[in-house]
């Protein structure tokens, strides 16, 4: 059987909100939101929260997830989501052949997508399948003061527009030796298409906190 484990990176300092990654959701803190979810699916073998920041490993911890202690060359602004993770998968003593990503702040995700996403996953046979979600935006540049469209000419219908998708950030699933060779998602990788509201939660600001707990709201 494919030993799969779920990784969820949780850095402290958050700077536009702070303490965002322990911050009341609902009735539980939003890391947690996303630990039940990966602890929901019995093929994930365990559940590691990757952080540099005591507060985030009691509350991991508290809801049994196992917590691996981030250094803090690993923990800047700057560094990338790889980086953790290849830091988890060379800690941890188990065989691990796919890991599944798993970020705090999108925490909220339609019960069905681990299941029909690894199942894809397997069936495509790729390194990698993320989640991403069609736009409807007329998007454009600007350029010496004049906006140049992007996607679309002026006075085309939104429905006529071209197929645009954006990475969502709800989960990838990804092989263990693609992260241990500094990769995420490859060329070769499979986008996932989710249309849903929670595809458009990704928690930055405390406008962003409103809008995820208005639709925790009216979801539950």
């Amino acid at each position: 059987m494919n030993k799969t484990i779920a990784i969820i990176p949780a850095r402290g300092g958050s700077k536009r909100l702070p303490g965002k990654n322990i911050k009341l959701l609902g009735e539980l803190p939003l890391l947690v939101h996303t630990i039940l979810f990966a602890q929901q699916h019995d093929f994930i073998a365990a559940v590691y929260v990757s952080t540099d920041d005591e507060a985030i490993k009691s509350v991991a911890m508290q809801y049994g997830a196992l917590v691996i202690d981030r250094p803090q060359m690993l923990s800047g602004d700057f560094e990338p989501t790889v980086s953790a993770l290849k830091h988890v998968l060379e800690t941890i003593t188990q065989e691990v052949e796919n890991v599944l990503l798993l970020q705090a702040t999108n925490p909220l995700r339609p019960h069905n997508l681990l299941n029909e996403a690894f199942v894809r996953f397997q069936d495509e046979q790729v390194d990698c399948l993320f989640t991403v979600s069609r736009s409807h935006h007329k998007l454009g540049k600007i350029e010496n003061h004049t906006f140049i469209p992007y996607n679309y000419e002026v006075g085309q219908r939104s429905q006529d527009l071209e197929p645009l998708y954006y990475e969502n950030g709800l989960l990838y699933i990804i092989k263990a030796s693609t992260i241990l060779n500094n990769e995420l998602i490859t060329k070769e990788s499979f986008p996932f298409v989710v249309n849903h509201p929670f595809a458009n939660v990704d928690i930055d600001t405390q406008e962003d906190f409103d809008y995820a707990e208005y639709l925790l709201k009216i979801h539950n």
